[in-house]
């Protein structure tokens, strides 16, 4: 027989997992002669297809797995056309393979993937019993019978019992078997949970340690900071401090210069005076002379020293006379140059404390950035410019220290605008700083910021 060349395929499946369906065997006797051969009839469903490597073997009743054959053949395939159709196949095995003890035995249907796919009623390997034998048994043998039957079936109850507490062990185990498959899952999630949660400690305390020492910086520019604004206030405050010793120094200048004009024009009064009562003394001067030439031509024949003595004696007083008023003049004109050269020193100072103010304005706009300047306090009344013959010298700063605390800055440049700009004006000039994206509506004040955000567009 095939068996001895070439083993079939089997497998370990259990009962449970088998299909016995799928192939029908037909005319199965209840026992079989032993010494002939034995034909085994099978039908096949449309539930299976028949392949080379399926076979048909004859176990031994209570078999467990396909490998406990006792002997087998291959099965022939069907003729072609089988399909959706039941189709008739038999097989027959030869008697010298065959078992020869009394047991019961099975045909199976195995495909060759090992999977039985049907099986037949059980039958045995015995000859034909005689109907007409006549057993005689004797009444102890019949007791000895019951007797044992009873005993066996005690003995079956017995295992009945066992058999049922087996399996509601075998239940019982297979549930603690599952709650310990489920535990162990869950021990398994709980490790992976704590290594992941171990994992993110870990990532949070390194994060901790980082946030600490980014504090830790954070702290001391935080303090530097402080100093600066420190050092920056203080320098803000000794500004302004100079700011009103040197308004309080140029309040004595304007009021020095105040007095020298007054002066000056005191003078100027007085030169004008002097002026007039010098033209005054020439006229009478030239009518002296006039009534002198006028009176020595009629007595020429008199002698001369008898009528022109009077009148020596009348010039000669006129003549120290407008001397001291020329000496007195020319003192007033070098007092006026002295006062205009005093004049001078002070506007050139002015000028000078002017630039050292406009200097200590810069400083005080920049030092707003961090602290709002204070109003400037209020200058005494000065009075007005055409009152003064050089001018007001305030007239640069009155217009410009009430407006100090309302100035606008703008935040890119650092330039200074006026409190009473127009809006529109002041948000022009802060707009033409920034950089508008052509593909979006963001905008930018870093040129390298703007450039890297019109290459993301493009890599878009």
């Amino acid at each position: 027989m095939e068996d001895s060349c070439d083993d079939p395929p089997t497998s370990a499946v259990l009962l449970d997992s088998c299909h016995f369906s799928h192939v029908l065997f037909n005319h199965v006797e209840k026992f079989y002669v032993p010494g002939g051969d034995v034909t085994c009839h099978y039908t096949l469903t449309q539930n299976i297809t028949a392949r080379a490597k399926d076979w048909v073997g004859i176990f031994r009743v209570g078999w467990k797995t396909t490998r406990e054959y006792y002997t087998f053949m291959w099965a022939p395939l069907p003729a072609a056309g089988h399909g959706d159709t039941a189709v008739q196949q038999k097989i027959q095995f030869k008697a010298y393979y065959l078992p020869k003890d009394d047991e019961y035995y099975q045909f199976c249907y195995v495909d060759q993937d090992g999977m039985v796919r049907g099986a037949s009623v059980p039958f045995q390997f015995r000859a034909e019993a005689e109907d007409d034998i006549l057993v005689v048994t004797t009444q102890g043998e019949v007791e000895e019978i019951e007797l044992q039957n009873k005993n066996l079936r005690q003995e079956n109850q017995e295992l009945k019992a066992s058999c049922a507490n087996l399996q509601q062990q075998n239940l019982e185990l297979q549930e603690e078997l599952k709650k310990t498959q489920e535990l162990q899952k869950s021990l398994e999630s709980l490790r992976s949970n704590t290594e992941k949660l171990e994992l993110e400690l870990n990532s949070l305390k390194v994060e901790n340690k980082h946030l600490k020492e980014q504090g830790d910086c954070t702290g001391a520019e935080l303090q530097q900071l402080k100093e600066q604004i420190q050092s920056v206030t203080s320098e803000k405050e000794r500004l302004e401090t100079r700011l009103r010793t040197a308004l309080d120094h140029m309040d004595q200048l304007q009021s020095q210069v105040l007095n020298y004009e007054k002066e000056v024009e005191n003078l100027s009064h007085v030169d004008q005076d002097k002026t007039k009562q010098l033209e005054t003394l020439k006229e009478e001067n030239q009518q002296l002379r006039l009534s002198t030439a006028q009176q020595v031509k009629p007595s020429s024949k008199v002698k001369p020293s008898s009528k022109v003595e009077p009148f020596l004696t009348i010039s000669v007083p006129q003549g120290a006379q407008q001397h001291d008023l020329m000496k007195e003049l020319e003192e007033q004109k070098h007092l006026f140059q002295v006062l205009q050269a005093e004049k001078d020193e002070a506007d050139e100072e002015s000028q000078k404390l002017r630039a050292e103010n406009s200097a200590l304005l810069r400083h005080l706009s920049q030092a707003t950035e961090l602290s709002a300047l204070p109003r400037a306090p209020a200058a005494a009344p000065v009075p007005g410019a055409g009152d003064l013959l050089f001018g007001n010298p305030y007239s640069v700063y009155l217009g410009f220290f009430p407006l100090q605390a309302s100035l606008r800055v703008c935040p890119l440049c650092g330039e200074l605008f006026p409190g009473d700009v127009e809006s529109s004006q002041y948000e022009a000039h802060v707009r033409s700083h920034l950089l508008d994206c052509p593909m979006c509506t963001e905008s930018f004040e870093n040129k390298q910021v703007f450039e890297d955000h019109l290459l993301c567009h493009r890599l878009e």
